[in-house]
């Protein structure tokens, strides 16, 4: 099938009832990593197990509605599966009563938060692929599904969202593993080699950008 991009492919698998193993393994972790991300910023402000898990959830399925939302994929994603909001729902509550018998640093949020912009990135790129749509409209579809679920997580929780202050890259490395993986697509890799090698980027790009205070530059 000829995509918007010009090149005849064969899109990757897009999310449904019968999600392909790597898509759906690849969701179910990033799901886990911003629900535990939106855990940990919640009990830093010091709400209850109520306002934590709503604030779990809110994050982990963020980004993913929205990208349901701008492709026109209906019912969402985590209505078709149910599974992803018990256990979402499930692995909040753990965290938060594990997390009352050990102090977590402001600091705990990074790995967590760095690991669910990787999987959320390559599963928006992804879904826009399978869309038809060019390269250029997965990249930024891959960015939005990566950041919004953080978005919407520090907004609820009074803070200004880490992609809009200027601090270490955050969607920038979520655009860099987004082209990864759109790269390794073009020249018709695997989608077993395309997505872990996108997480891969994101990932490490963010850990780096923290570990030696990587910046865009300021006016």
């Amino acid at each position: 099938m000829k995509g918007s991009h010009g090149m005849d492919r064969k899109p990757l698998q897009v999310e449904s009832s019968a999600l392909d193993p790597i898509v759906q393994t690849i969701t179910v972790f990033g799901l886990a990593a911003f629900t535990v991300s939106g855990v940990i910023e919640a009990r830093r402000k010091d709400m209850d197990v109520f306002g934590s898990m709503s604030v779990a959830f809110i994050t982990a399925i963020g980004g993913g509605t929205i990208r349901d939302v701008l492709l026109g994929r209906y019912p969402l994603f985590w209505i078709v599966n149910q599974w992803y909001s018990i256990s979402i729902f499930a692995g909040a509550a753990a965290v938060y009563y594990s997390a009352r018998f050990v102090k977590l640093p402001a600091s705990a949020i990074l790995i967590p938060d760095a690991l669910g912009l990787g999987l959320f990135c390559v599963t928006g790129v992804n879904a826009a692929l399978a869309a038809h749509t060019s390269y250029f409209i997965a990249s930024l579809l891959g960015v939005i599904t990566a950041i919004f679920g953080g978005v919407l997580r520090d907004v609820i929780c009074n803070e200004i969202p880490t992609v809009f202050a200027r601090t270490q890259l955050y969607a920038t490395c979520a655009l860099a593993g987004a082209w990864t993986c759109l790269a390794l697509d073009h020249f018709h890799a695997y989608a077993a080699w395309s997505l872990p090698a996108g997480v891969v980027a994101t990932f490490a790009l963010r850990m780096m950008a923290i570990r030696f205070d990587l910046r865009l530059p300021g006016g």
